[in-house]
């Protein structure tokens, strides 16, 4: 103890921290002095039994509490496609955590819980995943909902990439997909194939957002949250205009509808497009990956990266370089532009470039 002030104070050492501050009992007096070494000793036992320091709301809860409050309140501010993937990434967490509450979730922990998914097959974009969407629950239970203090998945390093694909149709295959297509997956191929549209922005676009007179559509609700509009080229405009006088029919707004005019189901539509790739003998290939023939398509036309990325919604040129190696014919271009600004010279009877 020490008198600082007119004040007696402690300072503590305990488990690597010092603790220092006022017991606001005034020196001077013998009788003081006692009272500030009787809490002195009082504080010294709190220290010891941890009950010193004030205890967040943490160490009531549970981290399938916390998901759940996540599920609830976060998740309905993100897009359906994104709902579906908490969904799956939630019933892994709940599984190998369980009910642990939040103060005993450690980095090592976390680490323990990347261990064992790849013990069970998951690839590293998947863990990735699953981890983001823990580190976004942490976070929010510190800055919003005050629960906690600390975040321990921020102290784990996320797996290193390498499941990226790059599969794309080649005309023959497009040619066999096509032809075994129902008219009703054949416009949304052709549409895909021309739009580079994610799944979900597909099957919910909306007459609303389409121009006729522009050709043009407009994403409205997209991955990163930013409206995007699409030029439309004539076998995405020839599959809208088709379908211009159905839409007087359907008591939907949306331009793909199902049978009995209702949203088109993601599972139903994917049952069909698998079941059309067996029929043409197409191997591992998805129909996110009509998303990758436009892009990779786009940029084998020597199309300039950032407008490739512009027309998918990257808001990160880095993915958009994956297709950057399909781009020898634009790179071409770059260096032989300076050309236009050279004259041909004579030097020791030799032609070399000069700039002008």
């Amino acid at each position: 103890m020490f008198v600082r002030n007119g004040v007696w104070h402690i300072c503590i050492r305990h488990n690597g921290k010092k603790i220092q501050r006022s017991l606001n009992i005034p020196a001077g007096k013998k009788e003081h002095k006692k009272i500030a070494k009787d809490m002195e000793s009082k504080i010294r036992v709190q220290l010891i039994e941890d009950t010193f320091f004030d205890k967040p709301i943490a160490c009531t809860k549970t981290l399938r509490q916390m998901m759940d409050k996540f599920i609830k309140e976060h998740a309905p501010k993100n897009s359906k496609s994104m709902q579906r993937s908490y969904s799956s990434y939630l019933k892994h967490l709940i599984r190998i955590f369980g009910n642990i509450k939040l103060t005993l979730i450690s980095p090592k922990k976390v680490t323990r819980y990347k261990v064992l998914r790849r013990q069970e097959g998951a690839k590293p974009a998947t863990i990735n995943r699953e981890m983001a969407m823990l580190l976004k629950a942490f976070n929010l239970s510190i800055r919003e909902w005050e629960w906690i203090k600390d975040n321990p998945v921020s102290k784990v390093p996320f797996e290193k990439e390498n499941n990226k694909r790059d599969r794309w149709l080649s005309g023959d295959e497009e040619k066999r997909l096509l032809e075994f297509c129902p008219d009703w997956l054949r416009e949304i191929v052709i549409f895909a194939l021309n739009t580079g549209l994610r799944q979900d922005e597909l099957l919910s676009l909306e007459w609303s957002r389409v121009s006729i007179a522009r050709k043009t559509i407009l994403i409205q609700k997209t991955k990163s949250g930013r409206p995007r509009t699409i030029p439309l080229n004539r076998f995405a405009f020839g599959v809208l205009n088709d379908k211009f006088e159905e839409k007087v029919r359907n008591i939907k707004d949306l331009v793909f509808v199902s049978s009995v005019g209702t949203k088109i189901n993601p599972s139903n539509l994917r049952r069909e497009f698998y079941k059309v790739l067996k029929m043409a003998e197409i191997e591992n290939f998805k129909f996110h990956d009509l998303r990758h023939t436009f892009a990779s398509r786009l940029a084998q036309k020597g199309i300039d990266i950032y407008k490739i990325a512009k027309l998918l919604g990257h808001e990160d040129i880095r993915m958009t370089q994956r297709y950057a190696h399909h781009c020898p014919e634009s790179l071409r271009v770059g260096v032989e532009i300076l050309e236009s600004d050279c004259v041909l010279t004579s030097v020791d009877q030799k032609e070399v470039l000069t700039h002008a």
